[in-house]
């Protein structure tokens, strides 16, 4: 499932003169935990997936834990979510968990900067894992903070374009557009009205859209969310009005924002059978490699294409990348199973058939690079688009922020004062917008 979902160095110095002393008695390194992994334990991981399915393939991968690690025990808990995670981290005690994970990427700079989740880098040196060989880099960039590895990722979600290859046809387009200027052109062509409304729109453009957030469009500019102060540089990169006035046209081109408005709250559920996509109210969709499985369950009735989304039109040699997210994973620091919990964390993460039996049963896309080129991994042409986005260099991820995904919030807000008119000018109101995530950053601090 989707990210649909996101420490401390503290404590590490002060223990490393204990753990020094504990490596002859438990085989241990520099971790600053002295529990003896090799010992009879059990230690409990909480997780967010709740639907059956995914469930039950947290559970088999567990299971297989178990079996290669005998003498540990896991005790799995479903459905955590990261206030509930949150809560539990703050309050300690025998009761919380040992291994935790996170759907929301965006709050990894609160899990380092705060130490909810524990530096692993102690850990990943004893075990002489070689990081950028084993895990795509932006994989590895949303999982840590400012120098602080705090978690690492468990399968990743990649997003791109879905199309009606029936309307395709029927509308004489050829292939998916590869630069934003030619996606204007084909949503305009696939866009069908009747009355004040549609019988079939090309694309929904408006944020409050399935999937249609600023930063997934941003992910299809090069930008800077960040200037190399820290400062928001939203008002200074011209990327950023870039895509605004791309997508603001794009909304008026295709009927206005009250139409669309309109027309979007005639559609179903997201995660739903009535997806909009699947009903063919619209024929392309921005979205993650999840909605693949999704679309062939509901049934649709007309043939899916995948491929990557858009570039800015200046940026066509670097068509293929796309907006990253991803499920992660760490240690709780006030566990007293450290050791163990690391064990079943370096398997979950980076055993090949962990990674790869996981990404078949919740058709997520695989988080080390073994995992991505096994071929025990159930493809194909349309799954593959999404693979390919997941190792492309410049696909990406927004920045951690000390304060979690308020920036990315602040910013999104203003897109929906601009896109409905309420905003008038680009330049002024994105000035704000910076003004006000660099206070809110600083009161973080």
């Amino acid at each position: 499932m989707p990210g649909i979902s996101r420490k401390a160095t503290l404590a590490l110095a002060a223990t490393a003169s204990l753990a020094v002393l504990t490596t002859a008695c438990t085989g241990q390194s520099e971790t600053g935990a002295t529990d003896d992994p090799n010992a009879e334990t059990t230690i409990t991981f909480w997780h967010g997936w709740s639907a059956p399915a995914e469930v039950k393939a947290v559970q088999e991968n567990v299971d297989r834990f178990e079996k290669a690690h005998p003498n540990i025990k896991v005790k799995v808990v479903g459905n955590i979510n990261d206030d509930k995670l949150n809560q539990a981290l703050r309050a300690g005690g025998s009761n919380g968990p040992d291994v935790v994970s996170s759907f929301t990427t965006s709050n990894v700079g609160k899990f380092c900067s705060s130490g909810a989740f524990l530096d692993l880098k102690p850990f990943i040196e004893k075990s002489k894992l070689d990081l950028e060989a084993t895990i795509p880099k932006p994989m590895l960039d949303y999982t840590q903070f400012e120098g602080v590895r705090c978690a690492l990722p468990l399968l990743g979600d990649a997003y791109g374009l879905y199309y009606n290859k029936d309307a395709f046809e029927a509308a004489g387009i050829a292939e998916p557009p590869k630069t934003w200027s030619e996606f204007a052109e084909v949503a305009k062509k696939l866009t069908k009205s009747e009355g004040d409304t549609y019988d079939r729109l090309g694309f929904m453009p408006n944020y409050h859209g399935y999937e249609t957030v600023v930063d997934h469009y941003m992910s299809q500019w090069d930008h800077a969310y960040f200037d190399a102060d820290g400062k928001s540089n939203i008002a200074k990169d011209p990327a950023f009005a870039e895509m605004f006035t791309y997508q603001k046209k794009l909304v008026d081109d295709l009927g206005g924002f009250d139409r669309l408005e309109k027309y979007r709250n005639t559609f179903g559920d997201e995660w739903g059978a009535e997806h909009p996509f699947h009903t063919g109210q619209v024929a392309m969709q921005l979205d993650g490699e999840w909605r693949l499985g999704m679309a062939k369950d509901a049934g649709v009735d007309f043939e899916i294409g995948t491929a990557p989304l858009p570039v800015a039109d200046d940026e066509v040699d670097e068509y293929g990348k796309g907006f990253l997210s991803g499920t992660i994973m760490g240690i709780a620091p006030q566990s007293k199973k450290q050791n163990a919990a690391w064990e079943l964390v370096e398997y979950m993460t980076t055993d090949t058939e962990a990674v790869v039996s996981f990404a078949n049963a919740i058709r997520n896309v695989p988080s080390t690079f073994e995992a991505l080129k096994s071929p025990d991994l159930k493809t194909d042409p349309a799954f593959k688009t999404f693979l390919d986005i997941a190792q492309h260099p410049e696909s990406n991820t927004p920045p951690a922020s000390v304060n979690g995904s308020t920036y990315q919030t602040t910013l999104q807000d203003f897109g929906f004062q601009y896109e409905s008119g309420k905003v008038k000018d680009l330049e002024a109101g994105l000035a704000k917008t910076a003004e006000q995530i660099d206070r809110d950053i600083e009161q973080a601090k």
